[in-house]
């Protein structure tokens, strides 16, 4: 589209049909005043100001390809600018794109980190529950030793108090008995 409004530009800038008119019907009166002056006659005032017009028709072409050389670089700079334009974007999109692939994975990470942590406390759960559940064990074997223990104990006392009392009955027993006889043999 540049391209096309770039050479529509130029044409406009380009001498029109009416310009080589111009330009013709003055080049026979121009060689003429060239004759005249290369002869050394006097020119008329009408001569100077064909040579002048022919001089303007001149500088109004060179400023015509110099407009459409500045034309055709402004064209030129705004496919350039196109093309830059299109390459910022490009690049825009590339960056746009890497963001919400990194936005992505940090969702993802995200995700996983949570997932993770829920399954850590989950263990750490099960592992506090596994680690009650063993200390209530081992507490209730230790009740049940403490208690076995403790019966044990008190067997083992009763057993001595039995022994205790079966001996002092005995010798209480063999004193009343050589009491009797001391008192037997004392009479």
């Amino acid at each position: 589209e540049n391209n096309n409004n770039n050479n529509e530009n130029t044409k406009k800038m380009e001498k029109t049909k009416v310009d080589d008119m111009l330009i013709s019907m003055i080049t026979p009166k121009v060689l003429e005043i060239e004759k005249k002056f290369g002869n050394n006659e006097p020119l008329t005032q009408e001569d100077i100001n064909t040579l002048l017009l022919k001089s303007q028709y001149n500088h109004i072409n060179h400023l015509d390809l110099k407009l459409n050389e500045v034309t055709e670089t402004v064209g030129g700079l705004k496919t350039d600018f196109k093309f830059l334009e299109q390459n910022v974007n490009t690049k825009i999109e590339k960056l746009e794109y890497k963001f919400e692939k990194l936005e992505d994975k940090f969702i993802t990470l995200e995700d996983k980190m949570d997932s993770k942590f829920i399954a850590l406390e989950d263990k750490m759960d099960s592992k506090f529950i596994a680690l009650e559940d063993k200390m209530d064990s081992k507490f209730e074997i230790f009740e049940q030793k403490f208690e076995s223990f403790e019966h044990k104990i008190e067997a083992t006392i009763q057993k001595a108090l039995n022994k205790n009392m079966m001996m002092l009955v005995v010798v209480i027993g063999a004193f009343f008995t050589l009491s009797k006889a001391m008192e037997i043999f004392a009479k």
